[in-house]
């Protein structure tokens, strides 16, 4: 659906699906009512006048009340589990009273064995003590999921208490799922939503990160989402600061015994007892016995700590029902409205929104929550023949793509390894068969990804490359491209099976203890040198390094020919910081069938999705032609009220020439500020110019700075630069509409921003905040990524099934890459046809996306500049095709390449703005 952007296609699209979805279940209850009364008739089961009246009423009540507690049960989207939780309660509550000898007592000759030193466990260090785990093979069953051979009672957290009374129900209800890519389109979304009768038939919940939503003032300090995330899900499973429930009744009931009775094997020196529990030396003094006596409540449960005792956002039931009474009672609420909701209520909105899926109409949810199949079934999406809409899906395939990346710095890999080696060298001999093993091929992995990273000699092949010895000595970093397979056999790493060791380390929970016993270390240690949340302040997060640990060790078991390994490494002397190892998806084409054969629809709208081929050939190579319907239509503003301007020369006479060898030249950066100063003077209100970078954006402004003509723009207009925190944009934004609103004594404001950044790709600038939009130069993706350039040989062999040569990497036989533009830009001339229209594509979707953010109603105009001698020359004489031929056909039709002279540029501006204006004032 392949619309100009603010011309209404999204409400168009949503008005159109949530119609269909109110017909198609109107439909639905006819069928079943006819149905019914057919079966009826029939049966004649409640009709008959052979039957008394009070069994026909008692019938029908029944029915009514079944239909009663159904549309309870789906109003809030949860189904009740009181009963039997009250049963796991009661199931507890005697433990005490057990006869001490149903508890397994070791026997004599293991409490007689002698005891090491690492092999006794302090009562602190026990809860990061693995339980024995056992594989399939070594269960000797042949079941497919492994065993855990722990205690079997199961205790959770008040938290999970409530967040299993959350357990969803599966979902039968047709909804609608709108996804977009940005947090502020998300919420333009739903102010227009507001607007329609939709507003207020439907059920509309929106969904978010927890760093959009989280109200928990201790959690948002992280500031990080990947640490926010963390610290969530810690206190979702209430990691203790005292070990658990169970294991503290286990103890102390063992210790009493040994206590009130004379047992042989029990020894006592200074008030401590060693007793041995479940095959583990544990030490308890009399001090620790009546501690935890005295942390017991009456039905036995142990006193929480605050800091321990879960999110104080989700501890009452109650106030999450409120949450959702109020979502159902305000109607539609965006992500912003749900906070605040949150706040006033005092508890968790990304849980409270989470548990509306099941009852909603309409899910509206950024790009990853919809697109990533983790995602997905951790929020319990169900998209089983529901309606799909993807809104901004100009760079859908790379997005979808790159959900599925995995990377791992050094310093991450190097803090894994050691906190692994000091937690196996802490309870090795504590540790069964099974656990040893797993742990022992994880510190085989890591010193084998370390290797590769640090260019160790026992890196094989990956040191032998010539380049990169030189490139140590020279201080520059080289990178490496790699199949999984080469990757695997090159580290002797390919007999290990990757799929039973990312089983262990989900089932296990050895990412949670190692990471509990590297905090619990690194704080005795550095005391003071720790942040408040745990983690070290030179290692940063443990557990985010094992995370990447994990999510690297999943995607080497994807397909040899999904996706490639970069190895990126920086000279020996460096810190390291900059060296990673990562796995870059290639191929979208299986992800997103998923999504197809799931759905009963797909909708794939935006202002920029031309061409389309590209798109098909990425993601859905598979479907029939007359499964794909592709819909297009032109601008809804009239001719004249856009101006598109192909500026090849400057007031000066230079030509403008921004491609990379030429832009940084002082006299090209003076002429574009020379243009802006004129600009000035006959463009009203607001003006918004592209960069293609930040680092060149301020390298202009500090240009301008030195040369006098920043000082001289100023006199005319205000000056505003976009930030790179996305925090401090909404501050920004709103200086530049007040500069523009009250523009005395000056004539309104310029904002500077870049193409690819928050403002090119969520942000409206209608009326006069966007008056005027200059593109500077033509913003292509910089040959030097390696990443980039495994994309482009991807899709240049897309289609070929002839064993043709495929453009390599490299110049050198050695996959080495050294991030040499010319080398680069020689790869891309290499290309026949697909690699390099989708390097033209994608500079010519980011200048579409970005002037586009103009006019945005049928009574708006502005101008748009296109300033590069590029935009206007001769196509005949360039390898690439002309950019003009990838703008979106409302601009080809009214582009004007200016003369030479910069002359009938201000000419024609000043006409078009004296025109409109006073069309408007007529």
């Amino acid at each position: 659906f392949h619309v100009k952007s603010g011309t209404g296609k999204t409400l168009s699209i949503i008005c159109s699906a949530l119609q269909w979805v109110l017909d198609q279940r109107q439909k639905d209850q006819s069928e079943k009512r006819v149905e019914s009364d057919e079966k009826k008739g029939k049966n004649g089961e409640i009709g008959s006048d052979d039957e008394p009246d009070w069994i026909k009423n008692f019938v029908v009540n029944k029915d009514n009340q079944v239909d009663e507690k159904k549309s309870k049960k789906n109003k809030h989207g949860f189904a009740s589990e009181k009963y039997k939780k009250r049963m796991n309660k009661d199931s507890h509550r005697d433990l005490f009273s057990r006869n001490i000898d149903e508890e397994s007592f070791p026997e004599n000759k293991e409490c007689k064995r002698s005891v090491k030193k690492n092999d006794v466990v302090d009562l602190d260090d026990n809860e990061f003590l693995l339980e024995e785990y056992e594989s399939e093979e070594e269960g000797g069953i042949g079941s497919l999921n492994s065993k855990r051979k722990g205690n079997k009672f199961t205790v959770n957290s008040s938290s999970e208490e409530e967040e299993d009374e959350f357990e969803e129900e599966e979902e039968v209800k047709l909804k609608v799922y709108f996804c977009s890519r940005t947090h502020s389109q998300l919420s333009q979304f739903v102010k227009e939503l507001r607007k329609t009768i939709f507003a207020n038939e439907m059920n509309v919940v929106s969904l978010g990160s927890r760093k959009n939503f989280c109200i928990n003032e201790e959690v948002l300090r992280l500031g990080n989402s990947t640490q926010i995330n963390e610290r969530c899900l810690e206190l979702q499973k209430s990691k203790k600061k005292e070990i658990s429930k169970m294991k503290v009744l286990d103890i102390l009931t063992f210790s009493l015994a040994f206590k009130f009775s004379s047992h042989p094997n029990s020894s006592e020196t200074n008030n401590r007892r060693m007793c041995c529990w479940k095959k583990k030396m544990v030490f308890l003094t009399d001090d620790s016995v009546l501690h935890l006596l005295q942390n017991l409540g009456a039905e036995g449960k142990v006193r929480r700590t605050k800091a321990s005792s879960g999110c104080p956002m989700l501890r009452k039931h109650k106030l999450q029902k409120q949450f959702r009474d109020e979502i159902s009672h305000q109607g539609v609420l965006d992500i912003e409205d749900l906070v605040q909701l949150g706040r006033n209520i005092g508890t968790c909105p990304y849980y409270g929104s989470r548990s509306m899926i099941t009852s909603a109409d309409l899910v509206v949810l950024p790009y990853q929550s919809l697109l990533s199949k983790a995602s997905r079934k951790a929020l319990g999406l169900n998209l089983k023949d529901s309606i799909v809409i993807i809104d901004e899906a100009h760079n859908l395939a790379d997005s979808l793509i790159s959900m599925y990346d995995a990377k791992i710095t050094l310093s991450q890999l190097e803090n894994v390894h050691s906190h692994i080696e000091k937690y196996f060298g802490r309870f090795r001999g504590l540790l069964g068969p099974g656990n040893r093993r797993y742990i022992q091929t994880l510190l085989v992995l890591t010193r084998a990804f370390l290797r590769v990273l640090l260019n160790d000699k026992d890196g094989n092949r990956l040191n032998t490359c010539p380049d990169a010895e030189k490139g140590v000595r020279e201080n520059k970093t080289f990178d490496s491209s790699m199949a999984i397979n080469d990757l695997l056999f090159s580290l002797n790493i390919d007999n290990i099976n990757l799929i039973k060791l990312l089983q262990y380390i989900k089932e296990s929970n050895i990412m949670h203890k190692v990471s509990g016993y590297g905090d619990k270390m690194t704080t005795m240690q550095k005391g003071s040198a720790v942040k408040e949340n745990g983690e070290s302040c030179d290692n940063g997060s443990i557990l985010s390094g094992f995370q990447a640990l994990a999510n690297m060790l999943l995607s080497l078991t994807n397909n040899d020919g999904d996706g490639r390994i970069i190895i990126s490494r920086k000279r020996p002397s460096s810190s390291g910081q900059g060296a990673y190892l990562k796995y870059v998806m290639l191929t979208g084409e299986k992800i997103f069938s998923e999504i197809v054969h799931e759905a009963h629809a797909v909708i794939l709208a935006g202002g920029t999705l031309q061409p389309i081929e590209e798109t098909r050939e990425r993601l859905f190579p598979w479907l029939p032609s007359d499964h794909l319907h592709f819909f297009s239509c032109s601008h809804i503003v009239p001719p004249e009220s856009i101006l598109p301007l192909a500026v090849s020369h400057g007031p000066s006479g230079r030509s403008f020439d921004f491609s990379y060898g030429s832009r940084s030249s002082s006299t090209m950066m003076e002429e574009l500020g020379l243009l802006l100063c004129n600009l000035a003077t006959v463009i009203p209100e607001g003006i918004v110019v592209f960069f293609s970078s930040f680092e060149y954006e301020g390298q202009v402004y500090d240009a301008w700075k030195t040369s006098g003509i920043l000082e001289r723009i100023l006199k005319k207009k205000h000056i505003f630069r976009e930030p790179r925190k996305n925090t401090e944009i909404e501050v920004i934004l709103k200086k530049y509409k007040e500069a523009i609103d009250n523009p005395a004594p000056k004539s309104g404001a310029i904002l500077l921003a870049v193409v690819g950044g928050k403002i090119s790709e969520g942000i409206n600038f209608s009326d006069g905040m966007g008056r005027c939009i200059v593109m500077v130069g033509l913003p292509y993706p910089s040959p030097s990524d390696i990443e980039l350039l495994e994309r482009v040989k991807h899709i240049e062999s897309l289609g070929d099934t002839s064993s043709t040569e495929i453009p390599k990497l490299s110049i050198s036989e050695e996959e080495y890459y050294g991030g040499d533009v010319q080398s680069g830009f020689s790869i891309l001339r290499s290309c026949r046809r697909r690699g390099k229209e989708y390097y033209e594509n994608l500079c010519m979707k980011a200048v579409n996306q970005s002037i586009g953010r103009a006019i945005r109603h049928v009574n708006d105009y502005a101008a748009i500049l296109l300033v590069d001698i590029r935009y206007a020359s001769d196509s005949s004489k360039r390898s690439f095709s002309h950019p003009s031929s990838k703008l979106p056909q409302w601009i080809k039709e009214s582009l004007v390449s200016a003369a030479n002279n910069y002359g009938e540029v201000h000419k024609l501006l000043h006409q078009f703005f004296r025109f409109n204006k006073n069309r408007n004032c007529n």
